[in-house]
């Protein structure tokens, strides 16, 4: 096999760099695409047909859309239509957080359907507030349910977050095409940059494991 990862010893800390960019964006967009998830899940469970109805259509348009167009049009559109120089990290993280709640709403939705009757009903009964109630009571016990989904979730956005590299962000992917096209040596700098991306993908998984055996032991 005509294989030279010798020569790219000297880049490999280049293309490391990329991966603090990698890490910006999925974490960002992991957070904030969670918080917008709670929110339009409560929305989609609300009585108020304004609210619910908003929620629905919005899934219903990212689940619709193909993740590289939606982050084109919000890269390329906005400076004509806003007349503002949005960045790549900008562009990346409203793309993947809109993208991202859309479908961890409806992971929320399922959780807090899951989540016994009764709990409800009990709450009611001692005059707890709606929000109170969600907040300490609901939403905890559904988190519970849904880790695993969410822990998929955020596994999807990490290994999505190399789309960023088609509006020129210097993560890993971008990085290790240009060590590619600069060196001619393609499966070297790409084999490397699947292996960090493993490493990630495995320690998140590790995390989350560890995480939801002390939730198990919490209840």
């Amino acid at each position: 096999m005509n294989l030279h990862f010798e020569l790219i010893l000297e880049i490999i800390p280049y293309i490391l760099q990329g991966l603090f960019i990698t890490l910006e964006f999925t974490l960002l967009s992991a957070i904030l695409g969670f918080v917008w998830g709670v929110v339009l899940a409560l929305f989609k469970i609300s009585h108020n047909k304004i609210l619910n109805g908003f929620a629905v259509f919005y899934t219903s348009i990212f689940r619709g859309l193909p993740l590289i167009l939606s982050l084109t049009l919000v890269y390329f559109a906005t400076p004509q239509l806003f007349h503002y120089d949005i960045t790549a990290l900008e562009a990346g993280v409203i793309t993947f957080t809109l993208n991202s709640a859309a479908y961890i709403s409806e992971t929320i939705r399922a959780g807090i359907a899951a989540v016994d009757r009764g709990q409800r009903e009990a709450a009611i009964a001692l005059g707890i507030p709606y929000r109170k109630m969600m907040w300490d009571i609901i939403l905890p016990q559904a988190f519970k349910n849904i880790l695993p989904a969410l822990v998929n979730e955020s596994i999807a956005l990490l290994k999505d977050s190399a789309l960023v590299s088609t509006i020129g962000a210097t993560d890993l992917l971008r990085r290790a095409n240009i060590v590619a096209a600069e060196k001619y040596l393609y499966f070297e700098p790409l084999l490397l940059v699947g292996f960090i991306y493993y490493i990630l993908i495995i320690s998140l998984t590790w995390v989350a494991r560890i995480l939801e055996r002390r939730m198990r032991r919490s209840d």
